[in-house]
Protein backbone atom coordinates (compact mmCIF):
# COMPACT_ATOMS: atom_id res chain seq x y z
CA UNK A 1 0.00 0.00 0.00
CA UNK A 2 2.54 2.41 0.01
CA UNK A 3 4.36 1.91 -2.74
CA UNK A 4 0.51 2.55 -4.14
CA UNK A 5 0.48 5.58 -2.33
CA UNK A 6 3.81 6.88 -3.55
CA UNK A 7 3.03 6.08 -6.90
CA UNK A 8 -0.90 8.05 -6.52
CA UNK A 9 1.27 11.02 -4.75
CA UNK A 10 3.35 11.59 -8.27
CA UNK A 11 0.45 10.60 -11.12
CA UNK A 12 -0.72 13.46 -12.99
CA UNK A 13 -3.15 11.92 -15.25
CA UNK A 14 -5.68 8.97 -13.36
CA UNK A 15 -7.30 6.93 -15.47
CA UNK A 16 -10.15 4.70 -13.45
CA UNK A 17 -12.10 2.01 -14.85
CA UNK A 18 -15.24 0.47 -13.10
CA UNK A 19 -17.87 -1.99 -13.45
CA UNK A 20 -20.81 -3.36 -12.00
CA UNK A 21 -19.08 -3.84 -8.32
CA UNK A 22 -18.94 -0.19 -8.03
CA UNK A 23 -22.45 0.10 -7.97
CA UNK A 24 -23.71 -2.55 -6.02
CA UNK A 25 -23.64 -1.48 -2.64
CA UNK A 26 -26.30 1.27 -4.16
CA UNK A 27 -28.58 -1.72 -4.86
CA UNK A 28 -28.46 -1.80 -8.26
CA UNK A 29 -29.75 -4.92 -10.07
CA UNK A 30 -27.76 -6.69 -12.69
CA UNK A 31 -30.17 -9.27 -14.41
CA UNK A 32 -26.98 -11.36 -14.74
CA UNK A 33 -26.07 -14.98 -13.22
CA UNK A 34 -28.02 -16.79 -10.77
CA UNK A 35 -31.27 -15.68 -10.12
CA UNK A 36 -30.79 -11.97 -12.03
CA UNK A 37 -34.14 -12.02 -14.07
CA UNK A 38 -36.64 -10.06 -14.90
CA UNK A 39 -40.01 -11.62 -15.04
CA UNK A 40 -38.99 -15.05 -17.36
CA UNK A 41 -35.78 -13.20 -18.78
CA UNK A 42 -32.17 -12.14 -18.03
CA UNK A 43 -31.01 -9.05 -19.56
CA UNK A 44 -29.03 -10.88 -22.21
CA UNK A 45 -32.79 -11.82 -23.57
CA UNK A 46 -34.11 -8.10 -23.44
CA UNK A 47 -30.90 -6.20 -24.47
CA UNK A 48 -30.68 -7.13 -28.09
CA UNK A 49 -31.67 -5.22 -31.11
CA UNK A 50 -33.55 -8.21 -32.17
CA UNK A 51 -35.30 -8.78 -29.01
CA UNK A 52 -36.64 -4.70 -30.09
CA UNK A 53 -37.31 -5.45 -33.24
CA UNK A 54 -39.15 -8.55 -31.99
CA UNK A 55 -41.21 -7.06 -28.98
CA UNK A 56 -40.25 -2.80 -28.33
CA UNK A 57 -43.22 -3.15 -25.80
CA UNK A 58 -41.35 -5.59 -23.57
CA UNK A 59 -37.82 -4.25 -23.81
CA UNK A 60 -39.44 -0.99 -22.80
CA UNK A 61 -41.01 -2.29 -19.71
CA UNK A 62 -37.81 -3.83 -19.00
CA UNK A 63 -35.71 -0.61 -19.81
CA UNK A 64 -38.62 1.48 -17.98
CA UNK A 65 -38.54 -1.06 -14.71
CA UNK A 66 -34.64 -0.28 -14.64
CA UNK A 67 -35.22 3.66 -14.64
CA UNK A 68 -37.52 3.62 -12.07
CA UNK A 69 -35.82 1.68 -9.89
CA UNK A 70 -32.33 3.85 -10.36
CA UNK A 71 -34.24 6.69 -9.44
CA UNK A 72 -34.45 5.38 -5.79
CA UNK A 73 -30.53 4.87 -5.55
CA UNK A 74 -27.86 7.12 -4.70
CA UNK A 75 -24.12 6.72 -5.09
CA UNK A 76 -22.61 5.14 -2.35
CA UNK A 77 -19.31 5.84 -0.50
CA UNK A 78 -16.90 4.38 -3.64
CA UNK A 79 -19.03 6.81 -5.69
CA UNK A 80 -18.29 10.06 -3.72
CA UNK A 81 -14.55 8.67 -2.80
CA UNK A 82 -13.67 8.87 -6.80
CA UNK A 83 -15.48 11.86 -7.48
CA UNK A 84 -13.97 13.48 -4.49
CA UNK A 85 -10.34 12.38 -5.47
CA UNK A 86 -11.12 14.42 -8.82
CA UNK A 87 -12.23 16.99 -6.66
CA UNK A 88 -9.20 17.41 -5.46
CA UNK A 89 -6.93 16.41 -7.58
CA UNK A 90 -8.08 19.17 -10.27
CA UNK A 91 -7.27 21.54 -7.63
CA UNK A 92 -3.73 20.58 -7.94
CA UNK A 93 -3.61 20.55 -11.82
CA UNK A 94 -3.93 16.57 -12.07
CA UNK A 95 -7.02 15.13 -13.85
CA UNK A 96 -8.74 12.02 -13.28
CA UNK A 97 -10.80 10.10 -15.80
CA UNK A 98 -13.93 7.61 -15.14
CA UNK A 99 -14.12 4.77 -18.02
CA UNK A 100 -17.48 3.09 -16.95
CA UNK A 101 -18.95 0.12 -17.98
CA UNK A 102 -21.95 1.03 -15.67
CA UNK A 103 -25.07 2.87 -17.53
CA UNK A 104 -26.96 3.94 -14.00
CA UNK A 105 -25.12 7.27 -14.21
CA UNK A 106 -24.38 7.30 -10.49
CA UNK A 107 -20.95 8.57 -11.13
CA UNK A 108 -21.96 11.45 -12.34
CA UNK A 109 -24.87 11.48 -9.54
CA UNK A 110 -21.96 11.64 -6.82
CA UNK A 111 -20.49 14.43 -8.75
CA UNK A 112 -18.10 13.16 -10.87
CA UNK A 113 -17.36 15.84 -14.16
CA UNK A 114 -14.92 13.38 -16.02
CA UNK A 115 -16.88 10.16 -17.25
CA UNK A 116 -17.18 8.10 -20.27
CA UNK A 117 -19.99 6.13 -20.44
CA UNK A 118 -18.66 3.29 -22.82
CA UNK A 119 -22.36 1.08 -22.83
CA UNK A 120 -24.51 4.48 -22.31
CA UNK A 121 -26.94 5.57 -20.03
CA UNK A 122 -30.51 4.56 -19.16
CA UNK A 123 -31.11 8.27 -18.86
CA UNK A 124 -30.80 9.07 -22.74
CA UNK A 125 -32.46 7.85 -25.48
CA UNK A 126 -32.14 7.78 -29.23
CA UNK A 127 -34.55 7.65 -32.28
CA UNK A 128 -34.04 4.75 -34.22
CA UNK A 129 -35.28 7.07 -36.96
CA UNK A 130 -33.19 10.41 -37.14
CA UNK A 131 -30.80 9.32 -34.76
CA UNK A 132 -30.53 11.83 -31.91
CA UNK A 133 -29.45 11.56 -28.66
CA UNK A 134 -31.53 12.96 -25.74
CA UNK A 135 -30.56 12.83 -21.81
CA UNK A 136 -34.26 11.75 -20.53
CA UNK A 137 -34.84 11.65 -16.61
CA UNK A 138 -38.62 12.03 -17.11
CA UNK A 139 -40.75 9.68 -15.01
CA UNK A 140 -42.19 7.70 -16.68
CA UNK A 141 -40.96 8.32 -19.68
CA UNK A 142 -44.14 7.85 -21.72
CA UNK A 143 -47.48 7.84 -20.10
CA UNK A 144 -48.24 4.19 -21.50
CA UNK A 145 -45.49 2.98 -19.15
CA UNK A 146 -46.83 3.87 -16.02
CA UNK A 147 -47.15 1.65 -13.42
CA UNK A 148 -46.08 -1.13 -16.02
CA UNK A 149 -42.59 -3.45 -15.92
CA UNK A 150 -43.34 -5.18 -12.56
CA UNK A 151 -40.68 -7.74 -12.33
CA UNK A 152 -42.54 -10.47 -10.85
CA UNK A 153 -42.20 -13.70 -13.46
CA UNK A 154 -46.55 -13.99 -13.48
CA UNK A 155 -47.25 -10.49 -14.47
CA UNK A 156 -48.60 -10.40 -18.41
CA UNK A 157 -46.87 -8.39 -21.05
CA UNK A 158 -48.41 -4.96 -21.18
CA UNK A 159 -48.27 -5.42 -24.83
CA UNK A 160 -48.13 -1.79 -25.11
CA UNK A 161 -48.79 -0.24 -29.05
CA UNK A 162 -45.82 1.11 -30.51
CA UNK A 163 -47.43 4.29 -31.30
CA UNK A 164 -48.12 4.98 -27.33
CA UNK A 165 -44.03 3.91 -27.05
CA UNK A 166 -41.84 6.77 -25.77
CA UNK A 167 -41.23 8.69 -29.48
CA UNK A 168 -38.91 11.41 -30.67
CA UNK A 169 -40.20 15.12 -30.56
CA UNK A 170 -37.14 16.52 -32.51
CA UNK A 171 -38.56 18.56 -35.06
CA UNK A 172 -41.80 16.55 -35.43
CA UNK A 173 -39.54 13.56 -36.45
CA UNK A 174 -41.96 11.40 -34.03
CA UNK A 175 -39.82 8.17 -34.16
CA UNK A 176 -39.89 5.33 -32.06
CA UNK A 177 -36.81 6.07 -28.94
CA UNK A 178 -34.60 3.35 -27.94
CA UNK A 179 -32.80 3.37 -24.96
CA UNK A 180 -29.33 4.75 -25.32
CA UNK A 181 -27.41 1.66 -23.87
CA UNK A 182 -24.95 -1.17 -25.90
CA UNK A 183 -27.05 -4.16 -26.33
CA UNK A 184 -25.59 -7.02 -26.92
CA UNK A 185 -24.02 -7.73 -30.51
CA UNK A 186 -24.02 -4.00 -31.13
CA UNK A 187 -20.14 -2.05 -31.13
CA UNK A 188 -19.74 0.37 -28.91
CA UNK A 189 -19.77 4.04 -30.10
CA UNK A 190 -16.76 4.87 -31.66
CA UNK A 191 -16.59 8.75 -30.71
CA UNK A 192 -16.07 7.71 -27.19
CA UNK A 193 -13.99 4.43 -27.81
CA UNK A 194 -11.67 7.44 -29.60
CA UNK A 195 -11.80 9.13 -26.21
CA UNK A 196 -11.14 6.14 -24.21
CA UNK A 197 -7.96 5.34 -26.25
CA UNK A 198 -6.83 9.19 -25.61
CA UNK A 199 -7.03 9.00 -22.07
CA UNK A 200 -5.22 5.55 -21.84
CA UNK A 201 -2.60 6.84 -24.07
CA UNK A 202 -1.79 9.59 -21.21
CA UNK A 203 -3.01 8.04 -17.92
CA UNK A 204 0.18 7.74 -15.83
CA UNK A 205 -1.89 5.52 -13.17
CA UNK A 206 -4.47 3.40 -13.82
CA UNK A 207 -7.06 1.91 -11.52
CA UNK A 208 -9.58 -0.89 -11.64
CA UNK A 209 -12.31 -0.65 -9.58
CA UNK A 210 -15.59 -2.93 -9.25
CA UNK A 211 -15.27 -5.18 -12.34
CA UNK A 212 -14.24 -8.74 -13.39
CA UNK A 213 -12.35 -7.96 -16.49
CA UNK A 214 -13.96 -10.30 -18.64
CA UNK A 215 -15.99 -7.82 -20.91
CA UNK A 216 -14.93 -6.94 -24.20
CA UNK A 217 -13.17 -3.93 -25.35
CA UNK A 218 -13.21 -3.29 -21.56
CA UNK A 219 -11.34 -6.18 -20.24
CA UNK A 220 -8.69 -4.92 -22.49
CA UNK A 221 -8.52 -1.48 -21.52
CA UNK A 222 -6.24 -1.57 -17.63
CA UNK A 223 -3.52 -4.98 -19.40
CA UNK A 224 -3.13 -2.19 -22.53
CA UNK A 225 -2.04 0.27 -20.07
CA UNK A 226 0.11 -2.20 -18.35
CA UNK A 227 1.79 -3.20 -21.10
CA UNK A 228 3.75 0.18 -21.93
CA UNK A 229 5.04 -0.32 -18.11
CA UNK A 230 2.06 2.32 -16.45
CA UNK A 231 1.14 1.09 -12.95
CA UNK A 232 -1.92 -0.26 -12.82
CA UNK A 233 -4.17 -0.76 -9.06
CA UNK A 234 -6.66 -3.41 -8.49
CA UNK A 235 -9.81 -2.87 -6.17
CA UNK A 236 -11.98 -5.71 -6.24
CA UNK A 237 -13.47 -8.09 -3.75
CA UNK A 238 -11.31 -11.08 -5.14
CA UNK A 239 -9.12 -11.94 -8.24
CA UNK A 240 -10.47 -11.52 -11.53
CA UNK A 241 -9.38 -13.29 -14.94
CA UNK A 242 -6.94 -10.08 -15.25
CA UNK A 243 -4.93 -9.85 -12.17
CA UNK A 244 -2.32 -11.51 -13.33
CA UNK A 245 -1.71 -9.44 -16.32
CA UNK A 246 -1.31 -6.45 -14.36
CA UNK A 247 1.42 -7.53 -12.22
Amino acid sequence: MSEFREVFSKAKHIAIITGAGVSAESGVPTFRGAGGYWRKWQSQDLATPEAFSRNPSRVWEFYHYRREVMLTKDPNPAHLAIAECEARLSKQGRSVVVITQNIDELHKQAGSKHVLEIHGSLFKTRCISCGNIAENRTSPICPALEGKGAPDPDTDDAKIPVENLPRCDVNHCNGLLRPHVVWFGETLDSDILTRVEEELEICDLCLVVGTSSIVYPAAMFAPQVAGRGVPVAEFNMESTPATNRFK
